[in-house]
């Protein structure tokens, strides 16, 4: 379909929010969370009204429909990202997802002669656990740096030589680089080790086929990509499923349950213990649909064209500095800057007045910012619904923000 702004912007309810009572929503925290359509919306009301049961434990015809409509929402998110439905696992964001390889293999399979290889730039649901591992089990923990341009040098990646496991953001969610993650599979291969990647940041912007990067792990969460909270995906390739015990315990992800012992269920159930997010998984399913309609090559090119745009008007503002590289196709819809003398926080706070909504902080990323030595940070975030008009409505509120304080 043709891409249409305008259009689209219609399909998204909270978008005719008013804040401080006159001013229009103008949202610039995707990187956060995405607002979410009327098709997600409604999918998940219609369950609530029309089918509301729990899913595989009944033979009614409720349990029947909301199996079917579950089940079906794998299937979707198994075709968006090119796997097999029996490789998706769901489970309640991707933090969970990464701590459930972090537990499940990493427990299994660490121990204190291994080494475990991360990068700087991490969010902390994919650095802390790695570490407190590595900690637990005494292995090495080794950390890929960023040079000035928030980019990973090549000669970094001669950290993954050797390493067990190797697990690497996709998208940066602060300097939003794309990080080259099939390159850095194939030496990690290539040494006898495994990557999990973190794509967060990249699964709702640009087109993500696993079997293409050949990674051994794939974590990602809905709420960022249009659909409801409470929700995450994981991916594993399936003969490295098969081989990891369960990381919960109790109804679903069994399948004969004996005092004498018990026998796990099949892929992908095995990782699902207890009633899952049936609304949510639902909800999943219909913002598939939703990006899927709209295509993701057209998702990414407005990106870019919002990238190029706003990093240009921006560099406009006195003493303000962007981090991450500065060329659109390196990186993912976020621009993260600070201004001199002028607190993100504070900044964040004036522009609320002006029902400008944008992040201010550590960004669950703390190193990184230890790293580059700044201040916690401001950051903006696109999706399909902004504007270049929005962007201008930003730049001149900053302007007077600049113009009041400095």
């Amino acid at each position: 379909m043709a891409f249409d702004v305008q259009k689209i912007r219609e399909d998204f309810p909270i978008l005719k929010r008013k804040i401080h009572e006159d001013k229009p929503l103008i949202y610039l925290d995707n990187g956060a969370t995405s607002q979410k359509p009327y098709s997600v919306i409604n999918s998940i009301k219609d369950y609530y009204e029309g089918y509301n049961a729990n899913v595989h434990r009944g033979v009614h015809t409720l349990s029947a429909e909301a199996t079917e409509a579950y089940e079906e929402a794998r299937k979707k998110i198994a075709r968006f990202i090119n796997a097999e439905p029996e490789e998706v696992i769901f489970t309640k964001n991707a933090s969970e997802a990464l701590n459930l390889v972090m537990y499940s293999w990493g427990t299994s399979n660490i121990t204190s002669s291994d080494k475990i290889t991360t990068s700087i730039m991490e969010h902390h649901s994919d650095f802390i656990p790695w570490e407190v591992l590595a900690k637990k089990k005494g292995a090495k923990f080794e950390i890929m740096d960023v040079d000035k341009n928030g980019e990973i040098p090549e000669p970094e990646f001669s950290k993954i030589t050797g390493a067990k496991i190797t697990s690497i953001v996709h998208a940066s969610n602060v300097v939003g680089t794309i990080n080259p993650v099939k390159e850095m599979g194939k030496i990690a291969h290539d040494s006898g080790g495994v990557i999990m990647v973190d794509g967060s940041q990249s699964v709702p912007h640009m087109g993500v086929d696993v079997k293409e990067l050949d990674c051994d792990f794939f974590a990602f969460t809905a709420h960022k990509m249009l659909g409801p909270t409470g929700v995450g995906i994981l991916y594993g390739k399936k003969e490295i499923l098969e081989k990891m015990p369960p990381f919960l315990y109790g109804g679903e992800m069994v399948v004969d349950a004996k005092v004498t012992g018990c026998s796990w269920n099949e892929l992908p159930y095995k990782f699902e213990a207890g009633t899952p997010n049936i609304a949510g998984a639902i909800g999943t399913g219909a913002a598939v649909d939703y990006l899927t309609k709209i295509g993701m090559q057209n998702v990414r090119a407005h990106e870019l064209e919002l990238l190029g745009y706003g990093i240009e008007k921006l560099q406009e503002i006195p003493n303000l500095e962007i981090y991450g590289p500065l060329e659109p196709e390196k990186r993912t819809g976020v621009i993260t800057f600070n201004i001199k003398g002028i607190s993100s926080i504070d900044l964040s706070n004036l522009l609320d007045e002006y029902g400008i909504a944008i992040r201010s902080g550590f960004h669950c990323a703390q190193p990184l910012h230890d790293a580059m030595e700044v201040l916690p940070s401001a950051r903006i975030s696109f999706n399909i619904y902004n504007t270049k008009e929005e962007i201008d409505y930003l730049i001149e509120k900053m302007h007077e923000i600049v113009k009041v304080l400095s």
